[in-house]
């Protein structure tokens, strides 16, 4: 199998793979990446030989199942949005809800025998991180554990979630800082998940969160945590 990644002018994106065989299942070599707005291509190569092809695409995501092309025709929720060709689908205007999985199926009886080519195109549409929201007690008992969570929602792929307290970056292992080296915590930095266990003293300052990908990064509000001797 042969394969090539190109861009085109005008924005849109072609990863191309060259089927060598009649009865096959091809993935892409790397997801196709764009920005909302862009123009994508999915190239459907299928042997010469198929001199009836028939051809159906189709689109997995977190939205479900989705015919986009059927019968010889569009269907109606991708009619004003795609460009269908023989050997290839325009997608226009993309949008974060079109990350998914593309799949080309083509079938031909030409030969006197079902032939059947399988082409899947991961397609990932690329979305700065929105302002995150830092979830932050106002107050934790010492000695209790304690999380605190960076909420975002918008950023494709996933951002990275770092924290900060009192404007320094907090380390993965906070024995290796001497800002942090009394404090005891873990950081999930894709879930946003920090978590105190236990809460020292030491723990008290306020917090923000950072969330970045390939497209930028933006930072919460501050928020100040106290911390309180647990009642007797």
């Amino acid at each position: 199998m042969e394969s090539a990644k190109r861009r085109l002018p005008g924005g849109r994106t072609v990863l191309g793979v060259l089927i060598l065989s009649t009865c096959a299942a091809v993935f892409g070599d790397n997801p196709i990446r764009a920005k909302e707005g862009e123009s994508v291509e999915f190239p459907c190569d299928y042997p010469s030989s198929f001199q009836n092809p028939r051809i159906e695409w189709k689109v997995t995501s977190s939205q479900g199942a989705s015919l986009i092309y059927f019968d010889g025709q569009k269907t109606v929720l991708y009619q004003n949005r795609t460009e269908f060709y023989p050997r290839g689908l325009r997608l226009n205007d993309v949008t974060r809800k079109d990350s998914g999985e593309y799949t080309c199926e083509v079938t031909d009886t030409s030969s006197g025998k079902p032939s059947y080519v399988e082409k899947k195109t991961q397609l990932v549409v690329l979305v700065p991180p929105s302002t995150p929201v830092a979830h932050v007690p106002k107050s934790v008992t010492i000695g209790s554990p304690t999380t605190l969570h960076c909420a975002e929602s918008d950023a494709s792929p996933r951002p990275i979630i770092n924290w900060y307290k009192n404007n320094v970056l907090m380390p993965e292992d906070p024995k290796t800082s001497p800002s942090f080296q009394n404090s005891t915590y873990t950081i999930d930095h894709t879930t946003g998940d920090l978590t105190f266990n236990p809460v020292t003293q030491a723990d008290a300052g306020d917090y923000y969160c950072e969330a970045s990908n390939e497209l930028g990064r933006l930072t919460s509000v501050p928020v100040t945590m106290e911390t309180l001797c647990a009642a007797e």
